[in-house]
Formats: C-alpha cells, structure tokens, sequence
C-alpha cells in the first residue's frame, strides 16, 4: 500500500493565523504512526510570493516524510526557487519537479502563470511530462500534479481562474494509460471529479475554505469560510493498483 498526504494552500504571509494552522497540520502528519511514501504541497505556499514568506515556509513545511512542493497562482518562480529549492542562480521557467517512489512516480507540473491568476501548462512543461511517463515502466502508477484545476467544479470565483488549455493535456494522457489520476489545489474545498478519463481529485485549503454557491445564496460576497478547521487528503494506491482517497480534517491541539 502506497499513501500520499496532500495539503494545498498556506498562504503563508507572515501572520499568526496562517503560520498556526499550517503548523497544526504539519504536526497532525509527523505524528502520524506511520511512514508517508510522499506529502505533497500543491502550491499557494505564499501569500505574496516574497522571499521572507519563503523563509518562513521552508522551517514551516519540513517534514520526516519525502516531501515536494509545486507553486500556485500566489508563488513566486525565482523566490520559490531560491529559497525552497536553494538554487543559487534561480530562472523564471516552471518548477516542474518528480518524485519517484517506491512503486509510483509523482510528477508535478508548475500550472502558475507569472502576473495572473488562471493556469497554464506551459509547452516545455507537457513535454517534461510526456518524457517523465514516457520513461516510466507502465506498471509503474504515475499520479501527475499541479495547481489549477483543468475543469470547472461549480464554483464561480475558482472557474475564472482555473487551468486554461487543458485539451492538449488530455491529448497526452491518451498516449499513457499508466497516468492514474491528477491531483490539484487552488479550490480551498474538498472535491472529487474526473479529467480526460480519470480521476481529478481536489485538496482542501489549509488557510481556508471555500463557500460553495448553494451556501451563499443570501450572502454571495462571502465566498470564504475562515472558521472551518484546515485540512488534507490522503491517496492510497492499493496492492490491486486502485486509487482511494480519504480526506481528513485536523483538529489543531496546542
């Protein structure tokens, strides 16, 4: 059995509130009784893409389980580069990263376009892509990552600024029948859904949640709830190669 903890969302920005629910959900996973194959932060890691945000998330994101961190519509590519990868010489191109574990591949792909707020995979990202499950063993899962949904979820304020272009990401996944399923965040709610014949499956926020519009009928300038608990999912890959998640919220214990 293969399990993958997502969390999505910080948003850190050198406050108390963001810095304390990441910290409960950072906790909530090194205390875990168990060995994570992978915890993956699918972006919005900073508030304002400022070098000091990552400073504080590079001490607030360590962790004892491997660990991959992708940037959001709020990130910033140089100082994310910089500070959270520690390349001297940072460029703007994408982060596009893979993690290769113990029986699956995690390829995460930077969906975030400099200067605004929707996603884009960029053509050097697709053709990253195509090599890293091309260069897979087709036994092997590969689960492939990025910020942006590709579909709309029902939620206005998210679908204006979900991940554009998303036809030629499809395209590819027809050539590979050994992609699993795609993981994302930028919904701040929980969601399951599919994208070009899998799953396309939604990590909750940890700074916040998302009001869905059948819950804001009467008050539709309010789409964020902020006293809802921060949360995560769990994928688990099965000995049968089946793909289920779990999302679990986390209850902050000073």
């Amino acid at each position: 059995m293969i399990v993958i903890a997502q969390l999505s969302d910080v948003h850190l920005d050198g406050g108390t509130r963001a810095a304390e629910r990441t910290r409960a959900v950072l906790e909530y996973l090194d205390a875990l009784p168990y060995d994570l194959d992978a915890v993956l932060m699918s972006g919005d890691i900073a508030d304002h893409g400022t070098e000091a945000e990552y400073e504080e998330a590079r001490k607030a994101l360590a962790t004892r389980h491997p660990a991959v961190v992708c940037p959001g519509n709020h990130d910033e590519r140089v100082a994310f580069r910089r500070v959270l990868l520690g390349q001297e010489e940072p460029s703007a191109e994408p982060v596009d990263q893979v993690l290769r574990g113990e029986g699956f591949v995690l390829a995460v792909c930077d969906s975030s376009v400099p200067g605004k707020h929707e996603g884009y995979l960029e053509d050097s990202t697709l053709a990253w892509l195509d090599g890293i499950l091309t260069g897979t063993p087709h036994e092997v899962p590969v689960l492939v990552a990025f910020h942006h949904p590709p579909v709309p979820l029902h939620t206005p304020y998210v679908d204006g600024i979900r991940q554009f272009g998303e036809e030629r990401l499809a395209a590819l996944a027809e050539r590979h029948p050994h992609l699993l399923a795609f993981l994302c965040g930028h919904a701040h709610t929980a969601a399951a859904t599919t994208f070009a014949g899998r799953p396309l499956l939604v990590a909750p926020g940890v700074v916040s949640t998302l009001r869905l519009p059948w819950e804001t009928q009467t008050d539709p300038g309010h789409h964020v709830h902020l006293d809802e608990p921060p949360a995560v999912a769990f994928h688990v890959i099965g000995d049968d190669g089946r793909l289920t998640t779990h999302y679990r919220v986390v209850v902050d214990r000073p």
